[in-house]
């Protein structure tokens, strides 16, 4: 094997003593971009049968009238060595299809825009655009596209409404109530419903019914109703999570309830005033300590201060006497069903005042208050529409519903039912 088959690029010279002959070009044999066509051209016979000739020392750069004449003789590169005469490369074929079903259409061409449409869709070259005054999709679909393949409403004319699925009627049911009446406009006013009342009721009737009893069976409905006010009245006001001031609210309605078991009705004004003036204290100290920025500790001070107060505020049902919380007991029961019925505004306070004191007047009768139990069952009346319409303000939540909204009526009536009741005798 010669030198020139071993080493196609020159002469193997490791040492640098055979510098490389200018005449003899480099050509690149592999594969170029243009694989379409490659000329025959046959090996120049001065690269295999010229001898090396000694190379000067110094050879001078060649004059700028030699220039065509090497590009000339460069123009087709000859591959060096004795390598055989290159043949033209096969034209190039299309790839064999895959196997499996083929997908119906024209073969996008080159240079033509594609045009997607929805999912299950052939594809196709991209419409011409309509001339003015025509209709949409008045151009025929292309070949190999399935019928129907275009949406609802886009083959009618360019003036036209589009056409929508059938409407539905219970809309989205991940949107709440509140979200809907505040979406649509309405008014941020949304009573509670027929199902808190009928928790109110119950909660009622419970305490009526353990009132006379015992003091100690009465904080069974007595701690319910206090848990319901502290956790509905933070998220009422938009607090949620709030655990450290529900807590904080609820442990001071445990406490009130205790200093009243201990301290006797005679002194519940001062057993409730005070333990709420510690609670205020300690809501002061807590909110002081907070990171939060200022706004935020005001709005929450101000939150847990008034949770805490109606919290234990609703202790006055233990310090009350018993024939006054039958009676304002049974009076919130029935007004708060009342006032759920599905009656114009006005006329359905009058029937819920009405109702409240029919109920006042059969609790008396049962009790043997009398007459005399119509006033605290009145005023235990209107202090439940009062909070029924706090629980129902600025567009509640369904958890606003299911816990201001039966603690509202009731704790609002505490202090009511015990000043009646105390003034009565």
């Amino acid at each position: 094997m010669s030198s020139d088959q071993q080493y196609p690029y020159g002469t193997h010279d490791p040492y640098g003593q055979n510098p490389p002959d200018p005449h003899v070009t480099q050509t690149w044999e592999g594969q170029t971009w243009d694989t379409q066509y490659q000329p025959v051209v046959e090996p120049a016979p001065h690269a295999q049968d010229t001898p090396h000739a000694p190379h000067p020392q110094h050879t001078p750069y060649p004059q700028a009238a030699q220039y065509p004449q090497a590009a000339a003789e460069t123009a087709y590169l000859p591959p060096v060595g004795a390598a055989p005469a290159a043949y033209p490369l096969p034209p190039e074929a299309a790839a064999a299809p895959a196997s499996g079903p083929v997908p119906a259409g024209p073969v996008p061409t080159p240079g033509v825009p594609v045009a997607y449409g929805p999912q299950g869709a052939t594809y196709g070259p991209a419409p011409e655009p309509a001339a003015p005054g025509s209709t949409a999709g008045a151009q025929p679909a292309a070949s190999g596209s399935t019928a129907g393949a275009a949406p609802a409403g886009i083959g009618s004319t360019a003036g036209a409404e589009p056409a929508y699925g059938a409407p539905t009627t219970l809309g989205n049911a991940r949107v709440t109530d509140a979200q809907r009446a505040r979406a649509e406009g309405r008014s941020p006013i949304i009573p509670p419903g027929m199902q808190p009342a009928g928790l109110t009721a119950l909660t009622g009737l419970l305490l009526a019914a353990t009132a006379g009893v015992s003091e100690y069976l009465l904080l069974v409905p007595l701690i319910a109703l206090q848990a319901l006010t502290a956790a509905g009245w933070f998220r009422l006001n938009g607090m949620w999570p709030a655990r450290q001031g529900i807590a904080l609210a609820f442990a001071g309605g445990l406490a009130a309830d205790a200093v009243l078991l201990a301290a006797g009705r005679e002194h519940a004004p001062a057993a409730i005033i005070g333990t709420l003036g510690v609670w205020v204290l300690l809501t002061l100290v807590l909110q002081l300590r907070s990171h939060a920025p200022a706004d935020e500790r005001m709005y929450g001070l101000m939150a847990t201060i008034a949770s805490a107060a109606l919290t234990i505020v609703a202790a006055g049902f233990l310090a009350a006497a018993p024939d006054a919380v039958a009676a304002g007991g049974a009076a919130v029961a029935v007004a708060a069903l009342a006032r759920a019925l599905p009656l114009p505004g006005a006329a359905s306070a009058a029937v819920a005042l009405l109702a409240a004191a029919g109920a006042g007047i059969a609790a008396g009768a049962v009790t043997g208050a009398g007459t005399e139990a119509v006033l605290p069952a009145l005023g235990a009346g209107v202090c439940a529409l009062v909070g029924l319409r706090v629980a129902s303000y600025d567009y509640p939540s369904r958890f606003v519903h299911m816990t201001a909204g039966v603690a509202l009526p009731l704790t609002a009536a505490a202090p009511i039912v015990y000043l009646l009741g105390r003034a009565l005798g």
